[in-house]
């Protein structure tokens, strides 16, 4: 099926209006993006999980929640282009801007930070009206030039790299073999010091709700919170994690069925589907007893930290509705990328800095979960999280970019779930339909040529009456690591070289199999022949420089 990918219409938009406008104060809604940091696809109750997150389950079940959501396959290029609606190769983060290669540095599209070939959603809602803040991740650039402060926030409080010690215990400290790259914080522009009770969730939280319109300013708002939780390391406060001991004593292996039984009874996927097989042949059964509890140990400080997540979005939304703006207020929700599955003391992106940050840790069983441990939860644990779709968090499979995601917006939004196949790069056209923003040339900006959005709206969706699903794009494609791929309705063929992958192009049928799991290219090779032309014309459109690896 093709994608027909379909812009608001003026009726919609009307709908969305409100009947009439006081002349003392803005009716726009309020819009607030909550970016997770690795969370897994069926981690929330709403989404078919266990762990206790009521709030997001009213914020979802009251709303559209999106189970054909994809993002790129790992944080700083989804956050570009949920940022600027571009395809990330475009924006400045090609790649990570602490891992460029000597053939990417400086290469455009891999300056390392957020580039002014590309405008921000903040850029353009601030110019709209709206007061524009942010709290939390950002990992679009070091670069001054690149600060919240500098594309469109007129508040923020950011945390510039990629992640962190939850605690803060390692503020200031630089990251092992990465001489640029230091924990650095600031706050609109200016760097500061995190105090000594930090907790990530709780003061990126806070902050933002700090930020929010003072009395008198009628001003919408558009809020971006980039939580760093659930990414490792594992961290959460001990009462969060006691509440969920002895919660997975039956294992990864169970945690999975169970999580596939319940998506398949809301109907999150189809009851149908085959799930694809888990890629560690670690079974559950085959662990001794220690290795159980440290296991057991470790989800379960997992669950407290999406617990966690979910006791600070309870007060977020407390708080709009003391103002008494919930109703008129969009909240999106989505992780920036699936679970993560890596060892990273063993992965091949950056295995000196997990060995490094490993060996000053303490992970002994009742430690886990401390500010004293460094750990993370593997590919079982994951891709219990992932099911039924494959891998996780880096590659260009579903289990890495299909993501949990919903919408809340009271006032106007639909309840349901919506399959149509919806790109991060939508979420700017999307949000600016919703605020009535109006582009009369993507193309230039304040006088000078830009990369126009490249997403299409979803607003109609949303509502009442939305148009019937198109689970396929006509086009997608991308390339993290060297490992690629690209779609063209119901085909998506993938390549992810060794040593994570066979190195050659498999095709999948993603309507029929979502799972990956029957690779058709032997008996289709026009087909992926047509599909990697197609990859090629999008690298060379894109300026994409995948990274040399050794030994292919």
């Amino acid at each position: 099926m093709k994608m027909l990918r379909i812009m608001l219409s003026a009726t919609a938009l009307t709908a969305l209006a409100p009947a009439h406008a006081e002349k003392t104060s803005d009716t726009r809604p309020n819009i607030i993006v909550v970016m997770v940091d690795d969370m897994g696809f069926s981690d929330l109750g709403a989404f078919g999980g266990e762990i206790r997150t009521p709030n997001l389950d009213t914020l979802a079940n009251k709303g559209v929640k999106f189970n054909n959501f994809h993002t790129t396959p790992v944080c700083a290029p989804t956050r570009a282009e949920f940022l600027t609606g571009v395809d990330h190769h475009q924006t400045g983060l090609g790649n990570f801007p602490e891992l460029r290669q000597d053939n990417q540095i400086d290469r455009p599209g891999y300056e390392g930070y957020l580039n002014d070939r590309v405008v921000t959603i903040a850029e353009r809602l601030r110019d709209a009206g709206y007061k524009t803040i942010h709290s939390g991740k950002w990992h679009v650039g070091y670069d001054l030039r690149a600060n919240p402060a500098a594309r469109g926030f007129e508040r923020s409080f950011t945390m510039l790299g990629g992640g962190h010690n939850h605690f803060g215990t390692d503020k200031g400290r630089p990251r092992p073999n990465m001489p640029n790259v230091g924990l650095i914080y600031t706050l609109d522009g200016k760097e500061v010091s995190i105090p000594d009770n930090f907790y990530s969730t709780d003061y990126f939280t806070n902050q933002l709700i700090s930020f929010l319109p003072e009395r008198g300013d009628k001003r919408p708002f558009f809020g971006y919170l980039a939580l760093t939780a659930p990414h490792y390391p594992i961290h959460a406060p001990a009462k969060d994690i006691q509440r969920y001991a002895g919660k997975y004593d039956a294992g990864y292996d169970a945690l999975r069925e169970q999580r596939l039984t319940r998506l398949k009874e809301l109907k999150l996927i189809p009851g149908t589907i085959t799930a694809h097989a888990q890629t560690s042949s670690v079974r559950w059964d085959s662990l001794n007893d220690a290795d159980k509890r440290i296991e057991s140990r470790t989800m379960e400080a997992y669950a407290a930290m999406v617990d966690r997540i979910d006791q600070n979005m309870g007060k977020l939304v407390s708080e709009l509705k003391k103002r008494g703006v919930y109703d008129n207020t969009v909240i999106l929700f989505f992780s920036d990328n699936g679970p993560e599955g890596h060892e990273l003391d063993k992965s091949f992106i950056i295995p000196e800095a997990g060995k490094a940050m490993l060996a000053s840790a303490d992970n002994s069983l009742g430690s886990i979960g401390t500010a004293h441990s460094y750990t993370w939860y593997k590919s079982n644990w994951a891709e219990a999280g992932s099911a039924p779709f494959r891998l996780s968090k880096s590659f260009p499979t579903e289990g890495g970019t299909r993501v949990v995601s919903f919408l809340s917006y009271p006032k106007h939004a639909r309840t349901g779930i919506e399959t149509s196949y919806i790109s991060v790069r939508d979420v700017l056209p999307t949000l600016l339909d919703l605020a009535h923003v109006k582009l009369d040339n993507p193309a230039q900006y304040k006088g000078k040529a830009v990369i126009a959005p490249q997403g299409i709206s979803f607003a109609q969706r949303i509502l009442p009456g939305a148009p019937p699903p198109n689970i396929s794009p006509a086009f997608a494609a991308g390339e993290m690591f060297g490992r690629r791929y690209v779609r063209e309705g119901q085909w998506k063929a993938v390549h992810i070289p060794p040593p994570t992958g066979n190195g050659r192009w498999e095709l999948f049928d993603i309507e029929a199999d979502p799972g990956e799991t029957t690779d058709l290219a032997p008996k289709n090779p026009e087909i992926v022949g047509k599909l990697i032309r197609a990859w090629n014309s999008y690298a060379d459109e894109k300026g994409v420089i995948p990274p040399i690896i050794p030994g292919n």
